[in-house]
């Protein structure tokens, strides 16, 4: 559906994307993820022929953008982070005024997205009258009025109380369900509950592309066993908690009279059982356990924040 192959932009003496390629089929979620100044925007801009690359190239369907600007862009919906909207026009009047440029009969598709945005309760209300929440619906109404196969959506929870973030998200799944989307966003707990998978951009190139739940195992470990024991000493339990296996980086602290510990685990091993067994056997007094998922947040910013500026190692 989508290949981006080798795709550069320069502004000025500026790089802002660096040599990015990757291909998106028919029916994915993908979150485009990435810090501010990193290349999202005008790599998503570009996809969409918005803004042309200087090198490399962009294809929908097997149509090179440049070459097929037209054909390309009618299977396109997008909506920047602020939607485009004409306040000063009623709702029902401007998805009128938008089915009619896109070739829409305006009786039929404008009562359609009606009811799938969700936006029959305000179609007498002026634009400028709308929530943000409700301006966001009429700008995924727009970006669906042709009918597109790729849907791109560059932050559409950004500014939102968190009822409506709820409600476009829903929203945004139920289209999912038969065009391709890529969202780009800084709010990572949307991109887990989204994305079927993840590309992240830093400094203009591309460091990761993974399916989301595989993106934790890939950097590093996948959880965390946080336990608060009392009756022994830091040093103590350092030895005893690295005698089991399949843990590893483990880091005590001593607060309050009892030591809080963290013990990184190995892939996808159930150490919690054999913590708790040696903490019985030591005679320690175990108050507290918890597992702690390493995050897409966690992940992100391994990814991201590195200082040489290098792609962490894959972990084996």
């Amino acid at each position: 559906m989508i290949e981006v192959e080798n795709v550069s932009k320069l502004f000025g003496d500026f790089l802002a994307v660096d040599g990015i390629s990757f291909s998106i089929q028919t029916g994915e979620i993908v979150g485009l993820l990435g810090p501010n100044g990193a290349g999202k925007t005008t790599t998503m801009r570009i996809i969409t022929g918005f803004l042309e690359a200087d090198s490399g190239s962009v294809k929908i369907d097997g149509l090179d953008v440049r070459e097929h600007p037209v054909e390309t862009k009618r299977k396109i919906g997008y909506m920047p982070e602020s939607a485009p909207l004409y306040s000063d026009m009623i709702v029902a009047d401007y998805l009128s005024y938008v089915a009619e440029i896109e070739g829409k009969n305006p009786c039929e598709k404008v009562p359609e997205l009606a009811d799938v945005c969700g936006l029959k309760e305000v179609m007498h209300k002026n634009i400028s009258e709308l929530s943000r929440g409700n301006k966001q619906r009429v700008g995924l109404a727009h970006a669906l009025m042709g009918e597109p196969e790729i849907l791109i959506l560059d932050e559409p929870t950004s500014g939102l109380d968190p009822n409506q973030v709820q409600e476009v998200r829903s929203l945004i799944k139920k289209i999912g369900e038969t065009r391709t989307v890529i969202i780009s966003t800084h709010i990572l707990s949307e991109v887990e509950s989204l994305c079927s998978r993840v590309i992240i951009i830093s400094g203009g190139k591309k460091v990761a592309d993974s399916p989301t739940e595989e993106l934790r195992n890939h950097y590093g470990n996948s959880a965390e066993v946080i336990l608060s024991v009392s009756g022994c000493s830091p040093e103590e339990l350092t030895e005893k908690l690295g005698e089991v296996s399949g843990a590893s980086c483990i880091s005590v602290r001593q607060s309050g009279g009892k030591c809080e510990a963290s013990v990184s685990v190995e892939k996808d091993r159930e150490i919690r059982p054999e913590l708790a067994a040696v903490c019985v056997r030591s005679g320690w007094q175990l108050y507290e356990m918890q597992l702690r998922k390493n995050s897409l947040e966690d992940v992100f910013r391994s990814i991201t924040s590195s200082v040489s500026g290098q792609e962490p190692a894959m972990a084996e």
